[in-house]
Parts: C-alpha cells; sequence; structure tokens
C-alpha cells in the first residue's frame, strides 16, 4: 500500500527565542569579541557552567518559580521530585561552580562568562525567554577588598566604550550600605527599611506620589520619613558632590557614613574612564530588587532607549556563596547582550555591510577550469584571506551580481582582482595579494534611521 504523502506542517515563529541573520549574528559576535578582548586584558579567565541546575538551588535566589524552564525526558514521570531546571542566569551557576572547586581555585577569583540563559517571562521588546548574557565577577574568599568594586566597574565601562557602533550607555550606580544607614538613620527598623528600599526601587515605574503613598500605606511610615527618603532617591550626579546633597538632608549614621565613602571612592575612580557617549551617575534611588545585594549597585540604561530598562547590572554580594565553613564575597556586572542588540537589530540601526565572511569572490569562466579557480582561493586562504569560489560558470556580470548580493567586495579574475565597489582592477598574484585591513572582516554598520529587517529574529 503506498505510503501517503507527509502533511506540510506550517512553520510558526517561536515568540521569546531570538534567531539572527548571518550579518545581525556577525554584530552579536563583535560584541562579545570586544567584551571578550577587554576583560582578557584586565585578567578576567573564561569558565562555561552547564545549562542545568538542580531546582532547589535556582529557586534559592527568590521568588523565581515562574520564570524556570524544568527540564525532563519525555518518557519521564513528573511529581517525583523537584529535578533540574535551565539557568536563568549565570549568578547562581557560578556561585555553585565557586563552591565545587574552591580546592582549585586562586582567590580573588577573577572570572567572565558568556552564554545563553533561559526565562519564562512574557516576551517583549528587550525581553526574551532565551538569551546571551556576559558577565564579569570577582570573588574572594572570606574577604574581598573594596577596591575590586571600583574594578569592576571600571573594567565594564571600558568594555562598553570600545563598542563604538553602539548609542551611548549611562551607569548607574548606588551603594546600599547608603541607603539602609539612610533609612536607619531616619528611624527605620528592622524588616522595614527592606521594604522602603523595595518601594523606592519602583520609581522608574511609577509616579513619585504613588510611591510615596505606598510608602506610608505599606512600610508604615511617617510623611516626614517618606519626603526624605523620596528626597534621598531624586539626587544624581556625575561627580561626587552627591555627598553634599545627602548631607544636607541632615541624617546620621555609621552606615551612611561608609556607603558615602565607597560610593564617592567608586564615582571617583571611574570619572576618568567616562566619554561622550559612557558616563558614569550617582543615582540614589537604584536599590536592586535582590536581596543579596550588601555594597555596590549597578544599573545601566542605553540612550535613546531607555524603555527597555536597566540593560548591564550586579552589584556587591558578600554571602551570595558559602559552604558553612567559608564565605565567597564577590561583586559582579552582567550585560544583556540579546537585551541590547536584538532591538537594534531588528530596526535596522545595526547590521554587517556584508552577510559572509568572503572577502573575494574567486569566478570561474567554464567549469573545466573549475580547478585553477580553487587552487587561487587556496592561495589566498593560505594568507588569511577568506574567499569562495563562484557556485557557478555563469557570466562575468551574473558573477559580479552574485558578489554583490553577499557584500563580498572583491572578484578574482584569472589574474587580476576588482574591487567592485569602485571598479578598480589591476593585475595581482593570489600568493602575495592583501586587501586593506578593514576588509578582512565584516564591519558592522550604524544608521540613524529605523528600517525593515529581513527576517523575523523575534
Amino acid at each position: 500500500m503506498p505510503s501517503e504523502r507527509a502533511k506540510t506542517v506550517p512553520i510558526r515563529p517561536l515568540s521569546g527565542f531570538p534567531e539572527l541573520l548571518p550579518a545581525q549574528r556577525h554584530v552579536e559576535q563583535e560584541v562579545i569579541a570586544t567584551l571578550a578582548r577587554t576583560f582578557e586584558l584586565h585578567g578576567f579567565a573564561n569558565i562555561e557552567t552547564r545549562a542545568v541546575e538542580p531546582m532547589d538551588q535556582l529557586l534559592r535566589k527568590g521568588d523565581t518559580s515562574k520564570e524556570v524552564y524544568v527540564l525532563r525526558r519525555l518518557q519521564e514521570e513528573g511529581g517525583k521530585d523537584k529535578g533540574i531546571g535551565l539557568h536563568f542566569d549565570l549568578t547562581v551557576p557560578f556561585a555553585r561552580y565557586v563552591l565545587e572547586n574552591a580546592g582549585k581555585l586562586e582567590f580573588p577569583f577573577r572570572r567572565y562568562q558568556v552564554q545563553k540563559v533561559w526565562r519564562g517571562e512574557r516576551p517583549q521588546e528587550g525581553r526574551f525567554r532565551e538569551f546571551t548574557q556576559a558577565d564579569i565577577d570577582i570573588v574572594g574568599r572570606d574577604d574581598l577588598p573594596f577596591h575590586h568594586d571600583v574594578e569592576v566597574a571600571r573594567v565594564m565601562l571600558e568594555a562598553l566604550g570600545r563598542l563604538t557602533f553602539l548609542p551611548g550607555f549611562r551607569l548607574q550606580v548606588n551603594n546600599r550600605k547608603l541607603i539602609q544607614g539612610f533609612y536607619a538613620g531616619l528611624g527605620v527598623t528592622g524588616e522595614g527599611i527592606d521594604e522602603v528600599m523595595r518601594l523606592v526601587d519602583k520609581l522608574d515605574k511609577l509616579d513619585p506620589s504613588r510611591v510615596r503613598q505606598l510608602l506610608l500605606d505599606e512600610a508604615g511610615i511617617s510623611e516626614e520619613q517618606a519626603d526624605k527618603a523620596l528626597a534621598l532617591a531624586t539626587i544624581r550626579t556625575q561627580d561626587d558632590s552627591f555627598v553634599d546633597r545627602v548631607r544636607a538632608l541632615d541624617v546620621k549614621h555609621d552606615l551612611l557614613d561608609e556607603g558615602l565613602d565607597e560610593l564617592a571612592t567608586l564615582v571617583r575612580a571611574c570619572a576618568p574612564l567616562a566619554t561622550a557617549t559612557v558616563r558614569i551617575e550617582a543615582d540614589l534611588s537604584i536599590a536592586r530588587g535582590l536581596d543579596y545585594y550588601t555594597g555596590t549597585v549597578f544599573e545601566t540604561r542605553l540612550d535613546g532607549y531607555e524603555s527597555l530598562g536597566s540593560i548591564c547590572s550586579g552589584g556587591r554580594y558578600d554571602a551570595l556563596a558559602s559552604d558553612g565553613r567559608t564565605t565567597y564575597p564577590g561583586v559582579g556586572i552582567s550585560l544583556g547582550v540579546s537585551r541590547v542588540l536584538v532591538p537594534l537589530v531588528q530596526r535596522g540601526v545595526l547590521t554587517a555591510d556584508r552577510s559572509v565572511p568572503s572577502v573575494v569572490l574567486v569566478a570561474v569562466t567554464d567549469e573545466e577550469t573549475r580547478a585553477e579557480a580553487d587552487a587561487i582561493a587556496t592561495a589566498l586562504r593560505a594568507q588569511g584571506i577568506p574567499c569562495e569560489v563562484a557556485p557557478t560558470a555563469a557570466k562575468f556580470g551574473k558573477q559580479i551580481r552574485h558578489a554583490e548580493r553577499r557584500g563580498i567586495p572583491y572578484v578574482w579574475f584569472g589574474s587580476e582582482v576588482k574591487d567592485i565597489r569602485s571598479g578598480n582592477q589591476v593585475a595581482a598574484d593570489p600568493a602575495t595579494w592583501q586587501p586593506p585591513t578593514q576588509d578582512l572582516r565584516p564591519q558592522v554598520v550604524t544608521t540613524t534611521e529605523d528600517s525593515n529587517t529581513e527576517g523575523n529574529p523575534s
């Protein structure tokens, strides 16, 4: 009996799992390579951790149960145990990695990590279910001096500054000691401090009057305390002048003094790295929602794309990793690579000037001479010049158009090479010819106007 023809299943986009076209993927690769080079210049070692972690480890970070993708075999019965899940950030697996390998690592341990993570949240611009993060952390054993907080901020500022084809960045910094000490100086005690901090952290989403009412209703503080807490959160400076503005609020506490000193030290140390496109700002409204942060906290906004929220964040954590005998304090910062890039490539703001790495297309006169074209390509590749041989022996005009469509800048004809952008054609030897350095790799192209992208990477 003849088999029935298989039914065609329509392919539907899967929301929240970005897939980039080749030219767009080159932009992402360029960002990752630039980050890696910068991190390695500062002595950060690269690691990669497994994609899965035990569920009890993933759920320790807080109310993340709705975000975790659980992993199981198709035939596996569920419900017997919590099993394993895909990691939703790189901090939890890194803490586990440090504990498991502590006897083999030298402290302070400096690592960078660029990997995919998975998060089960509602997809929207800049937020995805599968995305790439780039993290740097410095972890100590029992103690980690504050100068490492400064170093992490400086390294990330330098890395962002090297991404010259991206819009500008504003690295916003604060210190949990400063805000906790300020609230304590106001007379807020115990869990009330955490509640005030949690509510003030909503200022980037809610109107100040609404936050003030929440402070009165949910945190149970007085009107005077609420007004001073909001006054603190309005302070933003690009130098250490925030210290005098905080002092003017007439609140005193030893922890406040310590936080002010640390934050002022960090801002002053980072100021020389500020440029027209990468800036640092003391923003005393920032607290970060995760309760394991204990000192410095970071958030970063992309100029012109503030609706994306913070695209690079982190901070100091003094007790995230501990084996019961030894504590491993650390400080780190994480850049959401996909969060920054996918919206920009979707809008056509960023792409590459060619969709292939090839610098040269070697033309084929006829199929009988293909071996000669292959030999030319081999000689070019021996010099590190990416190239490909024309797929068919079509008319030379068609072969040139084939190169143009792919963005390949040069076509090789026998003993001559042609720059198809300028039309200039010269005699050349494939064993010695070299293109200009800027042509050896695809270049990132930036536009200021939105344009339609080919395909849908979302």
